[in-house]
């Protein structure tokens, strides 16, 4: 029996396949606040003459106008317990993940039930009923969930349970609440252009932390002082807009003390998860906590 959805969330991932960190993205909302959200948002959109946003596509001023409003938005609305955005990163640099024959797959299926049992459950009511909406082009056919998840590793792992075939779909209802998962496409939903901004800040803030340290020195007021003119070192111009909306979401987050940090973990990192905006780097739980490997079912 299908119950009344109360909650919904859009997830995206960036860069799940490629390059040294991985993330996946989770902004979730009480329904009844889903139209005003998503108004609100195409509004800034307008306003910045941008018709759908991506990460990918930032490399002028008017992207960084767009998602520096998004930014705002999204601050001020977590701060007033109206939406969460929570963020999972993982490097395959750490003891996970550096192994022979990784599968890249069957390891994103274990970080989106991080993520879930994280978000869903732990940090709104207990009693709420969700509708998932993943970007359409994700790397997992939520579509024909039996048939993607039925091979994955019955390893080690905790999670292990809910990997169980035709069990996932009912597993989901009664572990997290998930009364339906509709993937959806980024353009018609603003919501997930949230999610997909900030999966491609976290890992930015990460692949360019030096960087980005660099270009903060460089456009600081003492560094114009000393007339620096070595023009070998500026960033490109897409990591430069890109740096300035790292900078003005990290002062937002100071501003308004949601206790999100930097410097210590090298990139974006909320050191109290229960903080309505969470950046969460994944670490290897104990030494037999390993991502699955291919042709190891």
């Amino acid at each position: 029996m299908s119950s009344t959805v109360t909650h919904i969330g859009f997830a995206d991932e960036s860069h799940w396949n490629t390059g040294r960190f991985r993330s996946l993205g989770l902004v979730t909302l009480p329904l009844n606040y889903l139209e005003v959200a998503e108004s609100e948002v195409r509004r800034l959109l307008e306003e910045s003459q941008v018709r759908e946003f991506k990460w990918k596509k930032l490399d002028g001023a008017k992207e960084r106008f767009a998602a520096e409003k998004l930014c705002k938005f999204a601050v001020e609305r977590a701060c007033a317990g109206q939406l969460r955005v929570d963020m999972l990163v993982w490097d395959t640099e750490d003891s996970r993940h550096k192994i022979p024959g990784r599968d890249d797959i069957a390891n994103l299926e274990r970080m989106y039930y991080h993520l879930f049992r994280n978000v869903l459950r732990a940090r709104w009511p207990n009693d709420a009923v969700w509708r998932l909406c993943p970007d359409e082009h994700t790397a997992l056919d939520w579509g024909t969930l039996e048939d993607c998840l039925k091979n994955v590793s019955a390893g080690v792992e905790v999670e292990r349970s809910l990997f169980t075939g035709g069990q996932f779909r009912i597993r989901l209802r009664q572990e997290f609440g998930i009364e339906a998962i509709q993937p959806v496409s980024s353009g018609a939903n603003p919501i997930l252009q949230l999610a997909d901004l900030f999966a491609g800040l976290t890992v930015f803030s990460r692949d360019k932390f030096d960087g980005y340290q660099e270009w903060l020195q460089d456009t600081s007021l003492q560094a114009r002082l000393f007339d620096k003119d070595d023009a070998s070192a500026d960033p490109s111009r897409s990591s430069s807009e890109r740096f300035k909306v790292l900078k003005e979401f990290y002062e937002l987050c100071k501003a308004r003390k949601l206790g999100v940090n930097l410097k210590e973990k090298r990139g974006l990192w909320t050191p109290n998860p229960k903080n309505p905006i969470n950046f969460w780097l994944y670490e290897p739980q104990h030494p037999e906590d390993k991502a699955p490997q291919k042709g190891r079912r």
